[in-house]
């Protein structure tokens, strides 16, 4: 298979980016996103690419390559992860594009998500979205036996299904505002259906909801977007659950003072 990239360069976050285009061909349709970028870098260091930008490889995020790490995260025609649901960029395949079809390859585009080189950003207010109260601080003992606490299993599910959250950062390149509402939904739920997360909910909903506000993330304007992007499918009621949890977090706190 061949392909036309149009591929985003910036030299660094205080330089002005623009798109680069490559030609490529002789790419397997097994062959992953993220290792097509390898053969095209592999050319380009080999000075068996263009004559632009030859020597100087296209920078991106990766690390497991397994879909579990949410490093790599690129705007691919579009869409956050390309045109695959459910598919993080490096379990993308390219029999996922047509022959000779142009692609079009971005970072995510988000005020809290500054791009640091070509496709990388720094995602680090998730970081600091998490640090803010995405944890369990009380002791809570050694590893408990599996039935020892007793979960209905729906709870369990809901539970499950938000811990699959990778923080890669679809949602929001994907929302028009730019919100983190279903990471951090994510986050504060999964927490919030457990017993060991009751008694730090009020304090965590606030701070996290606090901090996300902090960093310049958007409000929610139920596009839900950032639902249909999700590469782990992580479903929109996860907001809801957040917002239900805020508002209590609210009454109980006027209630204390």
């Amino acid at each position: 298979m061949k392909f036309t990239l149009k591929i985003w360069r910036q030299k660094d976050s205080s330089s002005k980016g623009k798109f680069q285009t490559y030609k490529i061909d002789d790419i397997s349709p097994a062959c992953s996103f993220l290792e097509m970028l390898d053969i095209l870098n592999e050319k380009l260091l080999t000075n068996d690419g263009p004559v632009s930008y030859t020597g100087c490889p296209v920078s991106f995020d990766n690390d497991c390559r397994e879909g579990i790490c949410g490093m790599c995260g690129l705007y691919i025609n579009g869409r956050p992860h390309g045109p695959a649901k459910g598919t993080t960029t490096c379990e993308l395949h390219m029999r996922s594009f047509k022959d000779g079809q142009t692609i079009v390859v971005e970072p995510w585009r988000a005020k809290p998500f500054p791009v640091i080189k070509d496709l990388v950003v720094d995602r680090s207010s998730f970081d600091l979205v998490i640090q803010s109260g995405g944890f369990i601080s009380v002791n809570t003992g050694s590893a408990q036996d599996a039935n020892s606490i007793l979960i209905p299993k729906f709870y369990a599910d809901l539970a499950f299904e938000t811990a699959t959250c990778i923080g890669c950062g679809a949602c929001v390149a994907a929302c028009p505002n730019g919100a983190a509402m279903l990471f951090v939904g994510a986050k504060v739920s999964h927490l919030a259906y457990l017993p060991q997360g009751k008694s730090e909910a009020v304090t965590r909903v606030k701070k996290m909801v606090g901090k996300m506000e902090e960093l310049g993330f958007g409000s929610c304007s139920n596009v839900y977007s950032c639902e249909a992007e999700c590469p782990k499918n992580i479903h929109k009621r996860h907001i809801a659950k957040m917002n239900r949890e805020f508002y209590f977090a609210t009454i109980v706190g006027e209630k204390e003072q």
